[in-house]
């Protein structure tokens, strides 16, 4: 096929002086070499399109793509994974992963958690923190955990996460709202495991990859998959496939999450244990790293003995499977 690769690129946003952090979900230009050679392998002609003002360009000039592989994040607005996706319905080209309903809706982990929860799927009691006022209303058991209600790659996430009392959540509440100009998600702390579940396929084709428990060693910060684990986790994190059946229930409360949200094609599921061992759905990244170094679902494949390139194919005929049921 002809396939144009959309993205964004982590470079072009720091040489116009955006931050490290600000920057972190978008994709290293390692990443769109990897996704250009390994298609080009699988024997594809590939294009390298760029971000939505370079995607919007071409297509008013024209230019058409057989299948978009798109690993665009956007960088303005809660329907910022959405507008790539959009803008290519509207010009009735197919692309990979998720459409702009399911992108806008899992990128809010707050309204995630309301139609996970309102389909009989365990998650933590949470609240959402729209403004210092809403700080007072929060009516949950301690300990309790904060973040962003619309990032990625553990941005918003320390040690300070989480919270011990209420003293403590005005405080982190207080910070987040001001850093990071939008609500923040309050749930009760999950104080078990926690995995993180590679998927391919969707609706009733979607299956498990594996199931991968995310280790925390001393140097990390304690009890949190942070944003300084992630980031500097060869010392700081350890990642191991698991099976038996806390993976089998793993894998259950993934699947159920990720067909009821209508995710397509490939993603994570990240869940955790309460304090009674059951799991529970914590939240989905439909639009997941692909790394195929330091990427968590491309080293779950490898842990399941998946190669970088047997992924790219799952997404690939899991997408094309899709267009071609749209277009008989």
């Amino acid at each position: 096929m002809n396939i144009g690769l959309t993205y964004d690129l982590k470079d072009d946003y720091l040489q116009v002086g955006y931050g490290k952090e600000e920057t972190a979900e978008l994709d290293s230009i390692k990443t769109i070499d990897a996704l250009d050679s390994t298609l080009a392998e699988l024997g594809h002609r590939v294009t390298r399109i760029g971000h939505l003002r370079a995607l919007a360009t071409r297509l008013l000039a024209g230019e058409r793509w057989d299948l978009v592989f798109n690993i665009a994040e956007g960088f303005h607005g809660l329907g910022r994974e959405a507008q790539v996706p959009a803008l290519l319905d509207a010009f009735e080209i197919p692309y990979t992963f998720s459409d702009p309903l399911v992108l806008t809706l899992t990128l809010h982990k707050g309204m995630t958690k309301h139609v996970v929860r309102d389909l009989g799927i365990p998650t933590p009691d949470f609240a959402v923190v729209e403004d210092e006022r809403d700080i007072q209303d929060v009516r949950l058991s301690f300990p309790l955990f904060a973040k962003p209600v619309a990032e990625g790659t553990s941005k918003g996430i320390t040690a300070n996460s989480k919270i011990a009392s209420q003293e403590d959540l005005a405080n982190v509440c207080r910070e987040l709202l001001v850093k990071y100009r939008q609500p923040v998600l309050v749930e009760e702390f999950l104080p078990g495991r926690e995995f993180t579940v590679g998927i391919a396929g969707t609706g009733r084709k979607a299956r498990v990859l594996g199931v991968s428990e995310v280790l925390l060693l001393d140097k990390a910060e304690a009890e949190v998959y942070s944003y300084a684990n992630k980031a500097y986790y060869e010392d700081r994190v350890r990642y191991h496939l698991v099976d038996g059946p806390i993976g089998e229930e793993a894998g259950q409360v993934a699947l159920a999450a990720w067909r009821g949200l209508g995710c397509r094609d490939a993603g994570r599921v990240d869940v955790r244990c309460a304090a009674d061992g059951s799991v529970q759905f914590i939240e989905v990244n439909p639009l997941a790293g692909l790394n195929p170094v330091w990427s968590d679902l491309p080293i779950l494949c490898g842990f399941a003995g998946i190669s970088y390139q047997q992924l790219l194919q799952m997404i690939v005929e899991s997408a094309s499977e899709r267009i071609g049921k749209e277009s008989a």
